[in-house]
């Protein structure tokens, strides 16, 4: 079993940056892929960031790209997300989820895949 708890969440200005936590514990050895999702409500979860945790490779869908940087410390057992140039777009709940087999392009970012979820961490960004 592994156990994820974000934190790092708040209120922000549009334009400005915020930087999310998510700490790893239990079977940590067991992880392939982490992700970070948000969700508003009424709607279904969406992907923004992936990485694959061996080979450090990243993911990023398309309304993120450039802005938010999804990064890992393994000696910590911590994932990141940094998020600059929050527009009012943005605000969610964000979920870090791990998976513990290989993840690909048709499948990194649905929920699905992913079996380790964290309780989510509110970002809100004010106009």
């Amino acid at each position: 079993q592994v156990q994820l708890v974000e934190s790092g969440g708040g209120s922000v200005q549009a334009g400005g940056s915020l930087r999310l936590s998510c700490a790893a514990s239990g079977y940590t050895s067991s992880i392939n892929y982490m992700a970070w999702f948000r969700q508003v409500p009424g709607k279904e979860r969406e992907g923004v960031a992936a990485i694959s945790r061996a080979e450090r490779i990243t993911y990023y869908a398309d309304s993120v790209k450039g802005r938010f940087t999804i990064s890992q410390d393994n000696a910590k057992n911590t994932l990141y997300l940094q998020m600059n140039s929050l527009k009012p777009a943005d605000p969610a709940m964000f979920y870090c989820a791990a998976a513990p087999w290989k993840l690909y392009r048709n499948n990194r970012f649905r929920d699905g895949s992913y079996n380790y979820w964290g309780q989510g961490t509110q970002v809100t960004v004010s106009s």
